[in-house]
């Protein structure tokens, strides 16, 4: 959006630019031929934006036109967000514009190929053609814009080659190609383009090597190809020995092979993204002679070794998903460094948490997540005060978690799920008002229910699954809070007491499914876009979401020893999604509120106590698709409906007292009577019939299935939420 905002700038600064340079007391009117131009190209379209266009005004004075104030003749036609709904002409009276120097038609919804006589627009600076639905290949008669120093295709469906007449364009500055369907190789000729500053290459299906030809353009600054099909190694060896290049994306290629040496060439670079790619072997050490680089992602791709020192002087640092093992032996950190962002996400690292890193008090992301570093979390961390993500998840750190948040009001995430901490949950977690995600999942920690946490105004995500967490949940000394939780996981724990029917009527976000934006806020971390991303089993399926939907709401209970009635208060969660309470000690009846959750997907009350009928008014939650009740005592007709009628027969074993069961588990099988049975009076076999209808579905699918279930000792285990990693995203 930032990008195509400042293409249309740029137009409008180029505009006033042609305007004032050729503006002169002496006003000359706008020249026949030229009226008769535009009046052409206006009957081409049907919009109310050329009602100006008319005989009895100037033309330039109409609107998007500009004139030569002393010849007449129409330098400028700027046509921004026009709905022009048509194809450009071969014969169309823009191409008689010959005095045309700048040409802006971005977002006119043109459509078609563009046409050849666009080379009649020989004295064309700048050329605007972006975010239409223009296919085909260009022209060869491009060439002929010997004149052009801007030129923008970005977003349309342009496919081929570029054409070998492009090499021609040697007044060319900037070149926006991004977003078509652009492909093989860029033709050697375009090394002649000894004046091209900016080329933009992203998001085509360009092949072959990378070509190094560009790097011998000395006037070349920055180079973003993100998301083609360029491979094999890169070379630098010919690079200009007065290369200006400062920013260089190579991201989401195919490019394979060590980074040379020669790499040290681009001695201005700021920004290098690598990322995506293939590429081996270790850093070079030539990197540290890069004394302006900045930004450094090399991420996603097999490099691995040692992590050289001289990266700590960066201010953005992307090594994740590698196989990465140590860091340079004098891992000292540089005086002033200005380091915000350090991901080392999945690589191989191993051994003490690394205390040089709490020295870089600037951090606002450190991601150390799915490595193998152990003991213990340094208190010294307490020093990153500037920290908004903090994910050590899935490591092997142990002891129990410092008491290190007193100051940590800018903490959003923190993730150190899947290690082996123990103790207390720190209660400094309370000056973090900024949280948003707390993922302490997979632990040892041994400590009551964390209500104080109800008070962090914009806690959206709680996790404390599978730890030794106990007692009740109501803690009558604090108020319950926590108005903007949408996902609690709190299962596999020692939780027990009963639950007040008043306790989820304070948490508001659950009670509204109506959210402005579609995913949970994404936020900003330097020039990187931080979200958060979780793992869990969803209506039986492992899934990845690597952004959380706004309007996901889920609870998950299951396993703790939660007993009594099933709050009533639940029914007032109306953009609950997920509803897990299994494997508790749940007592009483199905509160009838369950069915105003009118958003429920996934229902599971399995292996409780619970009584009495399941409610008829479920079958009318349109969107409730999995559910299970087995293994409770549980009575009277499975209500009617698809949504129930659609289950597995496992979902209600275990219930001796439900019945109707028949369209979902089947009939039982026939009875193999013998000759006596046979004789029996007819009365019996009656009576016996209206048993099997009344009773045998139930039990015998409860107790065959039941015996299977048993016998195979497998626990159904919803909802199990990893809150594995976190996941960001660099834009250019």
């Amino acid at each position: 959006m930032i990008r195509r905002q400042s293409y249309s700038l740029y137009g409008i600064v180029v505009t006033i630019f042609f305007f004032f340079l050729f503006a002169s007391p002496t006003l000359q009117f706008c020249r026949h031929d030229q009226r008769d131009a535009l009046l052409e190209f206006k009957k081409e379209f049907s919009v109310s934006y050329m009602s100006s266009w008319n005989n009895s005004i100037d033309c330039c004075s109409w609107e998007g036109v500009t004139c030569n104030a002393r010849s007449g003749e129409v330098i400028s036609l700027y046509l921004d967000n026009v709905s022009l709904n048509n194809t450009m002409k071969p014969n169309s009276g823009l191409f008689k514009l010959n005095y045309l120097q700048s040409l802006t038609l971005r977002k006119c919804n043109l459509y078609g190929e563009i046409p050849s006589s666009l080379g009649n627009l020989s004295q064309l600076i700048y050329l605007e053609l972006s975010q239409n639905e223009l296919v085909g290949q260009l022209p060869t008669s491009i060439g002929n814009l010997t004149q052009l120093s801007s030129l923008s295709l970005t977003d349309n469906h342009l496919s081929g080659k570029i054409p070998v007449s492009f090499a021609n364009l040697t007044k060319l500055s900037t070149l926006h190609l991004t977003n078509n369907y652009f492909e093989s190789e860029l033709p050697l000729e375009m090394r002649r383009l000894h004046n091209l500053e900016y080329i933009f290459l992203s998001g085509n299906s360009f092949s072959g090597p990378f070509p190094s030809f560009l790097f011998t353009i000395s006037s070349l600054q920055v180079i973003y190809s993100k998301g083609n099909q360029f491979k094999g190694p890169i070379e630098f060896r010919n690079t200009s020995s007065s290369s200006r290049l400062h920013s260089l994306s190579l991201s989401s290629n195919q490019c394979d092979g060590p980074i040379p040496e020669s790499i040290s060439k681009l001695f201005n670079l700021n920004i290098l993204d690598l990322s995506f790619n293939n590429f081996i072997g270790p850093i070079p050490r030539s990197i540290s002679q890069l004394v302006n680089l900045r930004y450094l992602d090399l991420s996603h791709n097999k490099f691995e070794g040692e992590v050289p020192h001289c990266l700590w002087r960066l201010q953005v640092v992307k090594l994740s998903y590698n196989s990465f093992s140590s860091f340079g032996k004098s891992s000292q950190v540089f005086a002033g460094t200005e380091m915000n962002l350090l991901s080392l996400l999945s690589n191989s690292f191993q051994g003490p948490f690394p205390h040089w890193i709490c020295d870089l008090t600037s951090l606002v992301f450190l991601d150390m997540s799915i490595n193998n570093f152990s003991g213990l979390i340094p208190s010294c961390l307490r020093n990153n005060t500037n920290l908004e993500v903090l994910n050590l998840g899935y490591n092997s750190f142990s002891g129990t978690f410092p008491d290190m948040f007193v100051n940590a009001t800018n903490l959003k995430t923190l993730d150190i799920s899947w290690n082996q901490l123990e103790g207390k949950l720190s209660k400094s977690l309370i000056n973090c008002k900024a949280m948003r995600h707390l993922n302490v999942g997979s632990n040892k920690f041994k400590d009551k229910f964390p209500s104080w946490l109800g008070s962090l105004p914009s806690l959206n995500v709680l996790i404390l699954r599978s730890n030794k967490f106990y007692g009740p949940l109501y803690d009558r000394q604090a108020s319950i809070g926590f108005q903007s939780l949408k996902v609690i996981d709190i299962s596999q724990n020692d939780f027990s007491g009963t639950i007040p029917a008043f306790y989820f009527s304070s948490w508001s976000a659950m009670a509204t499914s109506q959210y402005d934006n579609m995913y949970m806020e994404d936020f900003m971390v330097y020039v990187a876009t931080y979200r958060n991303s979780m793992e869990f089993v969803h209506k039986g399926v492992e899934t990845e979401f690597s952004r959380i939907r706004e309007d996901f709401i889920a609870i998950d209970f299951s396993g703790n020893k939660f007993g009594g009635k099933i709050p009533d208060s639940i029914g007032l969660l109306k953009g609950l999604r997920l509803l897990n309470l299994s494997s508790n000690a749940f007592t009483s009846d199905i509160p009838q509120s369950l069915a105003k959750l009118n958003n429920l997907e996934a229902l599971d009350l399995s292996r409780n106590q619970l009584l009495g009928q399941i409610p008829r008014d479920l079958g009318t939650l349109s969107f409730l698709s999995t559910m299970n009740f087995s293994h409770n005592k549980l009575v009277g007709p499975i209500p009617q409906g698809t949504q129930f009628q659609s289950q597995n027969c496992s979902s209600f074993m275990s219930n001796s007292g439900l019945y109707d069961l028949e369209g979902i588990c089947g009939k039982p099988p026939a009875p193999n009577l013998t000759p006596h049975e046979w004789s029996e009076p007819e009365e019996q076999v009656i009576n016996w019939i209206a048993a099997a209808i009344a009773y045998g579905p139930g039990v015998f699918c409860g107790l065959v299935i039941g015996h299977i279930f048993v016998s195979h000792s497998h626990k159904h285990e919803w909802f199990m939420e990893k809150f594995r990693k976190n996941k960001h995203s660099t834009t250019e």
